[in-house]
């Protein structure tokens, strides 16, 4: 099996009879045996040589298929400005650097997004369980960022239960331009969902793998423009895309989303074990339907129990940043920005989660 680090060293040994600022080589992809490559030059004249060299090197070190991506070298940058991991030497795949597997034209290669100096907070949705609002508490939180002036994106990672598009009110589909997706933007927040790609609502009967290679398409194929924030909305529980989104995005926070019982407090309880176990930071615990107020005395009443976000906070070490209240928006459908799941920002649940978008800013500080 074609090791990346094989990889690295045969392309090293091509790129090491050029000098830094005719020739970089930088994210080097390696699935199964197939190479993937950004290859920078400073002349176009070298080009048609130097991808033969590539490919016979990695053809003699096992590659069965190798794509070369060229771009222009301008000003010589060479490698002093290359990320790390490029071709030329030992080193490993920078933070956030995909080495999974690859769709389409460029999927993984050159993907500033998952930069860590990218400037792009990334923040995961997580809960132990379904049915507890976690696609709503996503949903609502990226229009509060965004009411609050921020660059928001989300992406429906839930791809089994996607729920984003129709929770938001979207039904148009994304428009392709020059072989990047579009997101659609909706009060101000750019969506993207695998719910854009099927039909009739069909099930989606995937295995594990594909679910990876999608959610590395919606970080790859997608022209997401300038971000301050991109949500991810996650599967219930611990499975294979919370694990593919803990190792794409090393540097993603994670906000874990609970209702009152006990239950509910103990099984999310795991997904938050996760986030400590791949180090990934707790901004804090979100409990969904915390109570319902009565229309006639506007006294709580405790539906689902009491005390479940607030164990759950102190069991992570985290803070309770909201105790929402179960309760369905005022929104009518003749209304031109009718959605089903987002609060009005003037509603009581609205400007909770306003109040809830202020303690993310700061506390991600941006």
């Amino acid at each position: 099996m074609l090791t990346r680090e094989q990889a690295l060293e045969a392309v090293g040994s091509v790129t090491a009879q050029y000098s830094a600022d005719a020739v970089t080589v930088r994210d080097v992809v390696v699935k199964d045996r197939q190479v993937s490559m950004t290859v920078l030059t400073a002349s176009e004249d070298v080009r048609p040589s130097l991808e033969a060299a590539l490919r016979e090197a990695l053809a003699r070190a096992g590659a069965e298929t190798v794509h070369c991506r060229f771009r222009a070298l301008e000003g010589g940058a060479g490698a002093a400005a290359a990320p790390q991991g490029q071709a030329g030497g030992k080193a490993q795949p920078a933070a956030g650097q995909s080495t999974g597997p690859v769709q389409g034209h460029g999927a993984g290669l050159d993907n500033p997004l998952l930069d860590p100096g990218s400037g792009v907070q990334f923040i995961a949705v997580a809960s132990g369980k379904g049915g507890v609002g976690k696609s709503t508490v996503t949903v609502n939180l990226a229009v509060a960022l965004a009411r609050k002036g921020k660059r928001v994106g989300i992406i429906d990672a839930d791809i089994y239960g996607f729920s984003v598009p129709d929770m938001m009110g979207i039904e148009t589909r994304p428009e392709i331009v020059n072989e990047r997706v579009i997101p659609i933007e909706r009060f101000g927040v750019k969506v993207m969902s695998m719910g854009f790609f099927v039909e009739d609502n069909s099930p989606i009967v995937w295995r594990g793998p594909m679910l990876g290679k999608m959610l590395r398409n919606f970080f790859a194929e997608i022209e997401w423009g300038e971000l301050d924030y991109l949500l991810l909305d996650l599967p219930p529980g611990t499975g294979d895309v919370a694990l593919d989104v803990h190792q794409i995005i090393p540097q993603s926070k994670e906000i874990i989303v609970t209702t009152p019982h006990a239950t509910a407090a103990f099984v999310a309880a795991r997904a938050g074990a996760m986030a400590i176990k791949t180090k990934h930071e707790i901004i804090g615990v979100v409990e969904n339907m915390s109570y319902y107020k009565c229309s006639k005395c506007g006294e709580p009443e405790y539906i689902f129990g009491r005390g479940g976000g607030a164990r759950l906070a102190e069991s992570l070490h985290a803070e309770l940043l909201a105790q929402i209240p179960l309760g369905q928006p005022d929104n009518h459908i003749s209304e031109p920005d009718f959605s089903p799941s987002v609060y009005k920002a003037e509603s009581e649940t609205g400007e909770l989660y306003l109040h809830m978008a202020e303690q993310v800013i700061q506390k991600c500080g941006l």
